[in-house]
This record gives structure tokens, C-alpha cells and sequence, in this order.
């Protein structure tokens, strides 16, 4: 927020900063200056759709002893690519992430609300937001963006993280009015999220380790970016690679690169032996 918004003619922060009020930044951030929210920038008549680029496809797959979230690197304006090596998987906090799918600037945008929202819930209350209360602290933030994903600009991320009471990974996923689905075992949003979850139907065990279970995401955005143009590959030339978050009790960590390209160079070369990648046990 700028100084400006938050001082008055005085140059002192204004009353509004200094009264005990509701634990959602956003509510503060609307009765305070509501311009400065995504969901109310104006926007010009009809669809605009075709005026920001997309992000595609995030998968997202539980293990034992946590989750495991990948975003591919690609993002599409139109039939052009708009950028190669995107990031679309962020931390929410310790023990959660959010992978973007949808118009890439306003998804940004409410990653950082998001992770705002929840570092203010921590500093006002002594204790941070169960994996049910984050879940649906998301929710209404894409709920208010509704308004802008009629006109085209929707924002639809992926939620995971690691309940700490209940000592297992769980995944979230949304539709454009803020409504709110938990997932079992696995699930992928984006254009290419059909393929990825055909691909983790087939790949997924329930007793994964975590490498195996980031083997098995990766596996599953190199069949969606098989099918879907929107869904960047592992760029070989350029080194380019997926974005991994492996979540566990330990807390939330971002897969080093070179990690994720050995992964994923071990992923290709499979590829060059079996092009649609391999067998699934029969039982």
C-alpha cells in the first residue's frame, strides 16, 4: 500500500490503522482503499480475454508423509507464447503453496493478497489459519475476482498444503465463483489438466516417496504439454524447467533446480525409449 493511501493531510497514519478490526487484510484493504484491490481495476466493455497472458497446467499429488505441487513454465497469449519460463507455483506460507492457472497478472496479484492475508491473520491472532480456514481465505478472494472472470480475466488456482492435525498433505481446487473442492490423492487445473490427471491416474501410488511422487507430476505435465500447446515442456535447450513444492511436516520447501532437471532429463530420456511414456500395472 502507498503512503499516500495510508497517510492522511498530516502525514500520520489515519484511524483506520490503528482501530482493532477484522482479521482479513482484504476486508481492511476494501474499507481502506479498495482501488488498490485486483477485482476493482475498470476494464472496457466485452471480453478481455485476449489481453493478458494465461498460465497452464499445475499438478498436484499427496504422499505419505505430505504433497508435492508442479506448474509447468509456459504462458500463452493467444496462439503465441508469452513467456517461457513463468513461475505459477509460489508459498502461501510455511506450510502450504498455491499454483496459479488462468490470467497470469491478476493470479499474481492475488497469490501476494493471499500470502498477505495470511501473515496478517498470524500477527493480529498469535496463531496461523488451519489448512480449512487458508483454503477458504483463497475462496473469497477469488470469489470478489468474479466480476472480472466474466469479462474473461478468471483466476482459478490450485491449493496445497500439510494439516498439521491430521498429519497428511491435502490438495484444494476452485471454480471462478470462490467455491471450494478438496481433492484426493491428486488433481491439476489449467488447459492441460486433463491430460495431467489421465497421466497421474495411471502413475499414482498411494506409498510414493517424495521423489517418486515428484517423478510422477513431472511425468504427468510432460503428457499434458504432449497434448495441450498451452503446456510448456522440459525445455532441454534453454533449461528450462517445471517449478516443484514438496510440502511436508518439515514445512513447505521449493525443489532445488538442478534436483528437478535430473528428474526431468531422467523423465525425457525415458521418453526417447517410450514416447507415451510408461506401463501402468494392470493390477
Amino acid at each position: 500500500m502507498n503512503s499516500a493511501s495510508a497517510a492522511g493531510s498530516s502525514g500520520r497514519l489515519s484511524d483506520a490503522y490503528l482501530t482493532p478490526g477484522s482479521t482479513s487484510f482484504a476486508d481492511f484493504l476494501g474499507s481502506v482503499a479498495p482501488e488498490l484491490l485486483p477485482a476493482r481495476r475498470p476494464l472496457p466493455p466485452g471480453s478481455a480475454a485476449d489481453l493478458a497472458p494465461h498460465g497452464t497446467t499445475i499438478v498436484a499429488a499427496t504422499f505419505p508423509d505430505g504433497v508435492v505441487m508442479a506448474g509447468d513454465r509456459r504462458a500463452t497469449m493467444g496462439n503465441v507464447i508469452a513467456q517461457r519460463d513463468i513461475e505459477k507455483v509460489f508459498p502461501a506460507d510455511e506450510f502450504s503453496c498455491v499454483g496459479i492457472a488462468g490470467t497470469a497478472g491478476l493470479a499474481v496479484e492475488m497469490v501476494r493478497l493471499f500470502q498477505t492475508e495470511l501473515e496478517h491473520y498470524e500477527k493480529l491472532e498469535g496463531s496461523t489459519l488451519s489448512i480449512d480456514g487458508k483454503a477458504n481465505r483463497l475462496s473469497a478472494l477469488i470469489r470478489n475476482n468474479l466480476a472480472l472472470a466474466m469479462q474473461g480475466l478468471a483466476v482459478v488456482p490450485l491449493f496445497a498444503g500439510f494439516d498439521q492435525r491430521a498429519r497428511q498433505g491435502r490438495i484444494f481446487s476452485y471454480d471462478v465463483t470462490g467455491g471450494r473442492y478438496e481433492e484426493t490423492a491428486f488433481h491439476s487445473v489449467g488447459s492441460g489438466s486433463m491430460f495431467a490427471r489421465g497421466s497421474l491416474k495411471k502413475l499414482y501410488r498411494n506409498d510414493f516417496t517424495a521423489d517418486e511422487c515428484v517423478t510422477a507430476t513431472i511425468q504427468a505435465l510432460y503428457d499434458a504439454a504432449d497434448d495441450d500447446s498451452a503446456t510448456g515442456g522440459p525445455d532441454l535447450a534453454r533449461r528450462i524447467f517445471p517449478v516443484v513444492h514438496v510440502i511436508t511436516a518439515a514445512g513447505q520447501v521449493r525443489m532445488p533446480e538442478d534436483q528437478v532437471a535430473a528428474i526431468a532429463d531422467s523423465v525425457v530420456a525415458g521418453r526417447m525409449q517410450r514416447p507415451d511414456g510408461p506401463n501402468a500395472a494392470l493390477n
